[in-house]
């Protein structure tokens, strides 16, 4: 386990949308770093694989099965807890579309899952935050995208739900200081399994790259990286922020 500034040695985290992607490096990072993480997903198969590779290197999880955008099961899983330290609210989607083409279904799941869900999570969170006389660092970090800062062709109800993202980051920040610190980890186009067929279409691929100074996707671990940061000790007066992680696409 780590040591020093980057510690989460008792720490008990949440990270939600746990069963695989960036939710389960991040996942992996915090328990190697010392955390006791309780892996929230619906998914029961993934999370048991994603248990069993922490597991294996030593850290300590739980697998906690949970439809997010179930509210009963999603208070129920928050309020069962021995105690919470650490949310990570990683489950999100995205459904690409032209604004004039956008299913209402589609945008009610989008919003659903991106902002509703999110919002409950962070609410049921911070009850069992705030039991008690619970004393010590305890923080929010919500998985953002450079899209919660700009905007992009069709992409506009993802857009709208990750600036919703933001805006509850800042918001929560100040309401919730000195006991809760709430931030945000704004990555630009990571480089997994998912997203590599968007990048085979060359149109695609030369309009991201177009857009970012660094040349360069974003590695999961490096976003992993950027959510340990916000949660350890090293970053105890950092809150209502956005780390953008981004190769430079929001500094244009």
């Amino acid at each position: 386990m780590s040591n020093g500034l980057f510690s989460l040695d008792g720490k008990t985290a949440v990270v939600t949308g746990a069963g695989r992607g960036l939710g389960a490096d991040i996942a992996s990072m915090l328990a190697a770093s010392g955390a006791h993480v309780y892996l929230l997903s619906k998914d029961a198969g993934e999370l048991d694989e994603v248990a069993t590779r922490i597991h294996r290197k030593g850290g300590a999880c739980t697998p906690l099965v949970c439809d997010l955008l179930k509210d009963e099961p999603l208070e129920r899983a928050f309020a069962e807890l021995p105690k919470l330290d650490i949310l990570v609210n990683n489950a999100g989607t995205n459904i690409p579309s032209r604004l004039a083409d956008v299913k209402t279904s589609e945008l009610d799941f989008v919003i659903g899952l991106n902002v509703r869900a999110m919002f409950l999570a962070t609410r049921a969170a911070v009850r069992k935050m705030l039991e008690g006389e619970a004393t010590g660092d305890r923080v929010i970090i919500n998985i953002s995208s450079q899209m919660g800062h700009v905007g992009a062709p069709d992409r506009s109800v993802y857009c709208m739900t990750k600036h919703a993202m933001e805006g509850l980051t800042k918001a929560a920040a100040v309401e919730l200081a000195p006991r809760i610190r709430v931030n945000s980890v704004a990555p630009t186009f990571v480089d997994t399994p998912m997203t590599q067929p968007f990048f085979e279409n060359e149109q695609f691929r030369r309009w991201v790259f177009d857009r970012i100074p660094m040349g360069r996707l974003l590695d999961s671990d490096q976003v992993a990286a950027a959510v340990l940061y916000l949660a350890s000790p090293a970053a105890a007066m950092i809150t209502g922020t956005s780390l953008r992680i981004d190769g430079g696409w929001t500094a244009q």
